[in-house]
């Protein structure tokens, strides 16, 4: 599936190929909390770094989070690249060196209407704000840490994957 998608004042554009275009993981994780803000949770998608285009790429600035343990303290830096518009501030997706062939663009950056998930997964639960209500529907997977499937194998399992992208199950 081709996603289409933008900062919030439109200096950036881009687009990027999707075999996996559900958006169904919400992560709760301090990071994407504090990098993403609504809910409490970040939704990002999985997509083909080879099909990645570009328009305003001058505004794009990259996040590298800070990595902390689970008193707070100072663990490290993410190799992880969170790129934002340096303007508005609209995070626009996540690029990992691990998985140089994916690109997780966040959903709330997608301008082309995305499938609504028969299912969602929510991560990180153990770094949740305390403010932060979960709104599980039945059959939801809820996780502590991060969950062993994948994007991809999630995609697979129920049926979902989009043909014509070429990302490896095992990487997503």
């Amino acid at each position: 599936m081709q996603l289409e998608g933008s900062c919030h004042c439109g200096a950036v554009q881009f687009s990027l190929e999707s075999a996996n275009p559900y958006p169904y993981q919400r992560c709760y994780c301090s990071i994407c909390r504090k990098t993403q803000g609504g809910g409490g949770y970040a939704i990002n998608l999985s997509g083909d770094a080879r099909t990645l285009k570009l328009k305003g790429g001058d505004h794009v600035a990259v996040y590298h989070a800070v990595v902390r343990d689970g008193q707070g303290a100072r663990e490290g830096v993410s190799s992880a690249e969170r790129h934002f518009c340096s303007h508005c501030g609209s995070a626009l997706w996540l690029f990992s060196p691990e998985w140089p062939d994916l690109i997780h663009p966040f959903a709330s950056a997608i301008d082309t209407n995305l499938p609504v998930p028969p299912e969602r997964t929510h991560l990180f639960l153990d770094s949740k704000a305390s403010w932060v209500e979960i709104e599980a529907k039945q059959g939801d997977k809820l996780f502590k840490g991060y969950p062993e499937e994948s994007i991809a194998r999630w995609h697979e399992r129920l049926g979902l994957e989009t043909p014509g992208a070429s990302v490896s199950p095992d990487k997503a």
